[in-house]
């Protein structure tokens, strides 16, 4: 069934483009939603989430370029480079809603409730994809470490790396659980029930639910392996703490039993 004509092909375009978005509300014109936020541009939408992310939908490239170069204005620690999902749009009169196995988003129409459920999904999965690619350089750099100690029975001498590894297994774990809900609903369905059949197919679609549970388990690998070098660099400065206080107590005394002789 063929989509509705429209003046330029519909689509969704999701882009992660920092830690995190400090939107000031009161500069934006045609804001249609506050939580998340979103614009209204043209005959389409923007919508920025705090975690960094921002989802077009039904713009022209260059109002998605404005509207991003506008939304970057209020970004704190530009990533580069940037995560981004896209998605075709077909407006269909009839049918199921959801994506098709061509890769195709099909909607009965482009209103703001659906557009809040595409862009959660889309911008769960941008953010989901970063969080993915650094947790797998933190199990890069987990390996070499791992390969010495079973070599050697010893910590590397090297403490830089496994204090390095230690704070990325601990700023991963913060951007990944502190700032995105994966398992959490968008609020809009709270009042649209009848688009839960839409954010079920879209969220199967993109796995969000099964990447979000991978990257916990990862991650509480990760955590795992930081306490335990953690614990090993402390006993190993115990151990040289006690070692030093009892060469100083033997010198003291060889000390006082030379002066005693004397």
């Amino acid at each position: 069934m063929p989509p509705e004509a429209s003046a330029t092909p519909l689509r969704a375009r999701a882009v992660l483009l920092g830690d995190r978005l400090n939107i000031d509300r009161a500069l934006y014109e045609q804001v249609v939603s506050a939580t998340p936020f979103a614009l209204r541009i043209g005959q389409g939408f923007a919508v920025a989430f705090r975690y960094g992310a921002a989802v077009l939908v039904g713009l022209t490239p260059e109002e998605e370029a404005a509207a991003l170069a506008r939304l970057s204005t209020d970004l704190a620690n530009p990533i580069s480079p940037q995560d981004e999902e896209r998605v075709a749009i077909a407006l269909l009169a009839e049918g199921d809603e959801g994506p098709q196995p061509d890769g195709i988003l099909c909607l009965r129409t482009l209103d703001l409730p659906r557009v809040l459920v595409i862009a959660d999904i889309l911008a769960k999965s941008v953010a989901l994809a970063r969080y993915e690619r650094e947790i797998a350089q933190v199990f890069d750099t987990i390996e070499p470490a791992a390969q010495a100690m079973s070599e050697t029975g010893r910590i590397p001498r090297a403490r830089g790396p496994l204090l390095r590894l230690i704070g990325s297994a601990l700023l991963a774990q913060h951007r990944f659980v502190g700032r995105i809900a994966v398992a959490e609903k968008p609020d809009v369905l709270w009042d649209q029930p009848s688009l839960e059949r839409l954010y079920a197919r879209l969220e199967d679609e993109y796995e969000i639910v099964e990447r979000g549970t991978l990257l916990n388990g990862k991650l509480t690998v990760i955590g795992t392996v930081a306490e335990t070098f953690t614990d090993m660099i402390d006993t190993a400065r115990s151990t040289r703490l006690e070692i030093l206080i009892v060469v100083l107590i033997l010198a003291e005394l060889v000390i006082a039993a030379v002066q005693l002789f004397h």
